[in-house]
């Protein structure tokens, strides 16, 4: 059993160090690995405590918060986006179901938008492939002599123009 000596950190002033986890836990129960977890914290994804012996030490909180990391990263969000959504949780504290809640209507939009966009983008392909016409004077996507490049940055055809009809 580990020493029931306070944590310094005003965060988790709070917590005994019993009530803390090792970085060798956190990566069991993650899944990632201890270089990963490193490099979140280095992020300020999570906070570390120090131990008397200089261990690091985590809140049990922050296996939810590197699970949502880990999760929004394969959603497509930015280390800098999730850095954004985990600051509004509490901090060394558990968050509520009305903290993640909130998370998740905020990303809940840009889902649906992203879904969208693919779902136009996919229809395109999927008519451009179907299509059968096998000449580029025919062609939807052909672009001779770059006119797309005149409207914009970008995959003009198949992106840009879509989402401006909807």
């Amino acid at each position: 059993m580990q020493p029931q000596a306070k944590v310094r950190s005003s965060c988790f002033a709070r917590h005994s160090l019993s009530a803390l986890v090792t970085i060798g836990e956190l990566a069991k129960r993650t899944g990632l690995s201890v270089s990963a977890i490193r490099f979140y914290e280095s992020r300020g994804l999570v906070t570390a405590l120090r131990s008397a012996g200089n261990q690091r030490r985590f809140a049990r909180a922050d296996i939810r918060r590197l699970a949502f990391a880990q999760i929004a990263q394969s959603l497509g969000l930015s280390l800098a986006e999730i850095l954004a959504e985990l600051a509004t949780l509490p901090a060394g504290a558990a968050p509520t179901h009305a903290d993640w809640a909130a998370i998740s209507a905020r990303i809940d939009a840009r889902l649906a938008a992203q879904m969208a966009l693919l779902e136009r983008v996919r229809a395109r392909l999927e008519g451009c492939i179907g299509c059968g016409c096998l000449s580029l004077e025919r062609c939807a996507l052909y672009n001779p002599g770059d006119r797309a490049g005149r409207t914009g940055t970008g995959a003009r055809y198949l992106i840009a123009a879509d989402a401006a009809d909807g």
